[in-house]
């Protein structure tokens, strides 16, 4: 299936010059941003799009930079803060380079997913919501990942892992922690 914003090429993480002080938009963002406008029928419609574009160049979406968007595109910064405040794969606050975000729906908590969570937590020494102090991770748990026959499950890296059990997670963080290089946990 082809998505009408097909031309839309994402910009790597964290590699375009911006000013942090402003959230200034810099030139490759401001063009995929008219590259999502010219294709949506109202300019709202690319309030979710727009925000996953300038947070997978950022890494999470601050003030400034909503702030920016909404000068740019003309939105109202109020309907741009709802859209980013409702929709839990918009980070707000910096995130770690990995964040991780384990099931907690009931059909993965009937299937161990709570004790999964707790030895997440413990492991990383983190409440939900914390980042690692060496910036490595991030614990954000959402309800149901639609995986329920799988359970319990976790996204980390865009990757769903499937029939998780608390022992497997040292070994999985320390390869996650590997992924995003230089020293493991």
């Amino acid at each position: 299936m082809t998505s009408k914003y097909a031309q839309y090429q994402p910009i790597p993480i964290r590699q375009l010059p911006m000013n942090e002080a402003t959230g200034e938009l810099s030139p490759q963002e401001k063009h995929q941003l008219d590259l999502l406008l010219a294709a949506a029928p109202q300019p709202s419609g690319i309030s979710i799009d727009a925000l996953k574009l300038l947070q997978a160049s950022r890494g999470w979406i601050g003030d400034d930079t909503l702030l920016a968007l909404a000068e740019y595109t003309r939105l109202p910064l109020a309907a741009l803060e709802g859209v980013a405040t409702f929709y839990n794969l918009i980070f707000r606050r910096p995130v770690g380079k990995t964040v991780l975000h384990p099931c907690d729906g009931i059909s993965c908590d009937l299937m161990g997913g709570a004790g999964l969570r707790r030895r997440l937590s413990l492991y990383l020494n983190l409440v939900a919501g914390e980042t690692t102090a060496d910036h490595k991770f991030t614990l954000i748990p959402l309800p149901c990942l639609g995986a329920c026959d799988k359970a319990p499950v976790m996204i980390a890296n865009q990757t769903l892992f499937e029939r998780l059990n608390e022992q497997e997670i040292p070994a999985l963080l320390e390869t996650l922690a590997a992924e995003q290089g230089g020293d493991t946990l």
